[in-house]
């Protein structure tokens, strides 16, 4: 919730509501097995509709219509709740009034054909190319985890993986002759990207002079004989120290909370602005919609806007 938005409204005031939102939070407990904190949120959101729906003069389940809904939604927006808190509310009222439904605490559903209201889509931050050079030149330790870092960053960077497929990589996915990774997605879905240029020289390394040192150390150095990067005991290297150590390497080029995400943001937004085609990206970025790879576009359009501007002979006249 921002500064601007107002506390929620107390408990006390929910009159018979009370009993039906208590059977829902035993529910989130109890069946959905729901974190203590995450039924609290539901709780507190919960007990604001409630309020707010027994100030517009309902009483019981059945007082409350479709316009009882979608009028709390513009209460929230009057009270300067962000978008993504309204989602969220929407998302918890909506659930409540299925659970009461099912339940036969009433036949009718007022909140079934209320949308979740859209989120405005963020533009993915990225990287300048020279701050990625920066960052992909700085010098690395000579020891086998700065293999693998180096490794790590030119492969996030070089061939724009998540930062889950990239830990989940095994010797299985390298197709290192031919220049390609094998990359098992969401939902399991496999794409085949390339692996060329700095990317395959810096894992070829990591391969033949950093990763033999690893796999031979600690106790669990037999459990992953197929991972590719490592940790140094020798175990499957996890996301949390890759965005960890991510994050220290773009500090020391003066890249403060650099995230892999942003390496795969700034692997497309290069493509794109390098004139890839959007279909071709949408394929390496393991998109399943090409709406999702369109968010790009958006980038791409102030360097578009510049490019203009600094090539053509009209562009500044009168």
């Amino acid at each position: 919730m921002s500064s601007r938005e107002v506390k929620a409204r107390p408990r006390e005031d929910l009159g018979g509501f009370s009993a039906c939102l208590d059977e829902y939070l035993m529910f989130l407990t109890v069946e959905r097995g729901l974190s203590k904190a995450s039924v609290e949120n539901y709780g507190r959101d919960l007990a604001d509709y409630l309020g707010f729906v027994r100030s517009d003069g309902c009483e019981q389940l059945e007082d409350i219509e479709r316009d009882t809904v979608t009028d709390y939604l513009e209460d929230l927006r009057r009270r300067a709740y962000a978008a993504s808190s309204v989602e969220r509310h929407v998302a918890a009222v909506k659930g409540f009034h299925r659970f009461c439904v099912r339940e036969g605490m009433t036949e009718k559903d007022p909140a079934s054909s209320v949308p979740l209201p859209r989120k405005p889509a963020r533009l993915p931050e990225a990287v300048t190319v020279e701050q990625i050079a920066a960052l992909l030149d700085q010098p690395f330790p000579a020891t086998p985890t700065g293999l693998r870092d180096n490794a790590i960053l030119e492969v996030l960077y070089g061939c724009g993986l998540r930062v889950s497929e990239l830990c989940g990589l095994d010797f299985s996915s390298l197709l290192l002759d031919e220049g390609l990774v094998r990359v098992r997605g969401k939902g399991g879905k496999e794409r085949i990207v390339p692996l060329l240029g700095t990317a395959r020289a810096a894992l070829e390394k990591y391969l033949d002079e950093g990763r033999p040192h690893l796999h031979t150390k600690g106790q669990d150095a037999p459990k992953e004989p197929a991972a590719v990067f490592l940790n140094a005991r020798g175990g499957r290297l996890t996301r949390r120290a890759v965005c960890k150590m991510v994050e220290t390497y773009g500090k020391r080029v003066g890249l403060e909370g650099l995230h892999p995400h942003t390496l795969r943001h700034s692997f497309a937004t290069h493509l794109l602005e390098g004139g890839a085609d959007l279909r071709i990206l949408q394929e390496m970025l393991g998109h399943s919609d090409i709406s999702t790879t369109q968010i790009y576009t958006h980038v791409d359009r102030a360097h578009i806007r510049e490019e203009y501007l600094s090539t053509h002979p009209r562009a500044h006249l009168r």
